[in-house]
């Protein structure tokens, strides 16, 4: 993945089930992560897509998780915020003529499936909720 939305998603519902259940505002949160506030609210419009935040509006509202931390995984928030594969072929097709060309995106589309899924596995295997006891000091 050639962007931080993934990691940014995974920093930003950290700190959501970290600090809930009170509601957090874009500008708070994008002081923890260090970046603008129009970044957070993209990304928490996304994660709001897949129904992993809900938002408040007026005094005393922000954002809060809508599902338990220890029913987050890893590959649910990658699955929230990546709109590519993570391992992508050539853009354009090689020159079948050529024998590595004509043979070459089958053969990677075969080892990246293989990647793809591997990475998801493991992915599945961690939950907000770790990374909270992982921080110190949360109670997931």
């Amino acid at each position: 993945m050639s962007n931080t939305r993934f990691t940014v998603a995974i920093h930003v519902l950290t700190l959501l089930a970290y600090c809930g259940p009170e509601a957090l505002t874009s500008e708070f949160i994008a002081g923890s992560v260090n970046t603008n506030p129009v970044v957070i609210r993209r990304i928490l419009s996304t994660l709001r897509e897949a129904k992993l935040v809900a938002s408040q509006a007026g005094p005393g509202g922000g954002w809060q998780l809508l599902r338990d931390p220890r029913k987050i995984t890893l590959r649910d928030i990658l699955a929230a915020v990546s709109g590519d594969p993570t391992f992508l072929l050539h853009s354009a097709p090689p020159n079948i003529e050529c024998p590595v060309g004509r043979d070459i995106q089958a053969i990677l589309a075969r080892r990246f499936q293989s990647a793809q899924e591997a990475m998801e596995r493991d992915l599945e295997r961690t939950t907000i909720a770790q990374l909270i006891s992982e921080v110190g000091g949360g109670s997931a």
